[in-house]
């Protein structure tokens, strides 16, 4: 029975065992029957299985999750973990063998100094703006650098624009190839809207057609005539999205048909305008690197990213960026009485994983804040099962969305090295399974702050364990800001659409703060409403709490309940739910707006 237990469990095979009669020699030496435990465990080892915190009771005091009288012995998930590490060396590991993480783009960006008109190589892209006034009909003019460029290649712009009645609008486009012995072998000019609005909007779609048509005409060196309109904040935001355009992942993918990456190797800056480009382009690059981070954990399967493979990877940035690191096991969180987190972990065969990383500046600091993102490798909804159409299970990988742009802004913290701010990113990573040892509607759990919370739903879980982890950011790491980013609710897709994260704060100027770095970095947000009366929604008759709000508001009823777990500090919730995931897979979205802000605090 216990065989046929071990078989059925789904999770990386790196942490199971595939267990046959072979094996047997093997579980008779590590297994050890403890009467007065209900279970089989590791030899020499203590059972752990499942504690719950009492309500009100002594932090050693614990009882089983399940009121049974009597327990089927069975084997511990700790058992197993400990027998497949004994026998990882047998070659079953064969679910888990592509890469976990996608790699960096080629490219490299850099300021030429080169005459636009001088330049030479694979691929030249021409930005045209509108022409002025009213004219609807009217062609794109052709000024400036653009002139000399269209004059040293024997009018190669006028007759595109002619050809195809290039107007200049944003996201428009046409290539050309040069005759042979041209410097340049292909010519592209792109729209870019208005002369007055090359805003950071028009530059990320120029910035995506860069690298899109790089692509498309397999270019390895290309170059962009940078627009005159254009600021060194845009600049930046031009050379990120280009960047990001080139995200590449074909980890699961196998077979000689599998698609190519773009070959383009070095990106030139044109005619840039004064000030620091080359800054806006560093920016860029390190914003990418968290970007990209963010969007191989989001767009990994469950059985590679798991809670343990979020430690990993926290514990990698503190290595490589010289951050620290803690990792908070089962016992730990117990000892905190994080018993609304441990409740969502108890059901699922992989262990939970506390992840704390800290980033301390050199010299002053002015501001301690704390990121803190929900972690749910996968979400089945529990008891309150995700079942149906619509119903999204398959894609509850991106659950842990909200802990991915926190390890990614982690790293992009840790590569900038800021001045001024400590900044802790904490994730209270685990599944929401469903087993014997799930917990269940009606259970009565008790937060790492006292307060009972009765459980209206399995499937509300992101919130019971961002509720400890928002008490673990204010009393233990001592941050006086706190944003907790998450895919929480389906209602705030409701609301906002696939586009827009909500943001919902308890303090006006850092509500402001953060829409300021949304802007900043082209991540859309919509501020909502926080609404007293609302409150009386999650108020439960028989516990201080319950996790799920009525029919109507079911984003900030959620948002609601989180405040509850927040004392003095300044606070903001930013719900994901839309922009995590689109058409083309994981976004990204988070990283780029959390490492802004969290930047712009210590200064």
């Amino acid at each position: 029975r216990h065989i046929r237990g071990m078989l059925q469990l789904r999770a990386p095979m790196r942490r199971r065992i595939v267990a046959s009669l072979a094996v047997l020699p093997f579980l008779q030496g590590a297994i050890a029957f403890q009467p007065s435990a209900g279970l089989l465990a590791p030899a020499g080892h203590a059972s752990n299985v499942n504690p719950v915190l009492r309500a009100n009771a002594a932090p050693s005091s614990f009882v089983s999750p399940s009121l049974r009288v009597a327990r089927a012995p069975r084997l511990s998930a700790s058992g197993v973990r400990g027998l497949a590490a004994g026998i990882a060396d047998r070659g079953w590991d064969i679910n888990n063998n592509a890469p976990i993480f996608t790699s960096a783009p080629a490219v490299e960006v850099t300021v030429s100094t080169t005459a636009p008109e001088d330049w030479s190589g694979d691929l030249l892209i021409v930005p045209l703006m509108m022409a002025e006034g009213q004219d609807k009909k009217a062609l794109a003019p052709i000024q400036g650098a653009a002139a000399a460029i269209d004059e040293a290649t024997g009018g190669a712009i006028k007759e595109l624009v002619a050809d195809n009645e290039f107007k200049g609008a944003a996201s428009s486009s046409s290539t050309v190839r040069l005759p042979g012995g041209s410097k340049v072998k292909k010519l592209t000019i792109l729209g870019a809207g208005k002369t007055d609005k090359f805003d950071i909007k028009v530059a990320a779609k120029v910035g995506a057609a860069i690298s899109a048509t790089a692509k498309s005409e397999k270019a390895k060196t290309a170059a962009i005539l940078v627009p005159a309109a254009a600021s060194v904040e845009a600049i930046e935001i031009m050379v990120s999205s280009a960047l990001a355009a080139l995200y590449h992942d074909v980890r699961f993918k196998s077979g000689e048909d599998v698609d190519k990456a773009a070959p383009l190797v070095k990106l030139e800056l044109l005619a840039c305008p004064s000030g620091d480009v080359a800054g806006a382009i560093k920016r860029a690059v390190t914003m990418e690197a968290g970007v990209r981070l963010t969007k191989d954990l989001v767009g990994g399967p469950a059985n590679y990213v798991t809670p343990s493979l979020l430690a990993e990877t926290a514990m990698q940035i503190a290595a490589d960026t010289g951050m620290t690191c803690k990792i908070l096991e089962k016992d730990d969180c117990v000892k905190l009485k994080m018993g609304s987190y441990l409740a969502v972990s108890q059901g699922a065969a992989e262990p939970p994983k506390f992840i704390h990383l800290t980033y301390t500046p050199k010299g002053e600091i002015k501001k301690k804040v704390a990121i803190v993102g929900k972690g749910l490798t996968f979400d089945s909804g529990g008891y309150n099962l995700k079942a149906g159409a619509g119903s999204m299970i398959e894609l509850m990988k991106f659950d842990m969305g909200g802990s991915a742009a926190t390890l990614g802004a982690a790293k992009i913290i840790g590569l900038m090295q800021p001045e001024g701010v400590e900044a802790h990113f904490i994730v209270a990573a685990c599944e929401n399974m469903v087993s014997a040892d799930a917990f269940r509607p009606g259970d009565i759990l008790t937060a790492s702050n006292g307060k009972t919370i009765e459980v209206g739903n399995t499937d509300a879980e992101g919130r019971l364990t961002l509720a400890d982890a928002l008490v673990y950011a204010e009393k233990t790491a001592g941050a006086e800001h706190i944003i907790d980013i998450a895919t929480l609710t389906g209602a705030c897709i409701v609301s906002l659409g696939g586009e827009y994260a909500g943001l919902w704060s308890n303090d006006e100027a850092m509500g402001e703060a953060i829409l300021q770095s949304a802007t900043a970095t082209g991540e859309k947000m919509w501020k909502m409403p926080l609404p007293e009366e609302y409150g009386e929604m999650i108020k439960s008759k028989i516990a201080d709490l319950k996790n799920i709000g009525g029919k109507g508001g079911g984003s900030i009823t959620a948002a609601l309940f989180l405040k509850e777990f927040v004392d003095k500090a300044k606070w903001a919730h930013l719900d994901i739910a839309g922009p995590v995931w689109d058409d083309k897979g994981a976004t990204g979205y988070g990283a780029k707006v959390l490492a802004n802000w969290v930047a712009n605090s210590g200064k």
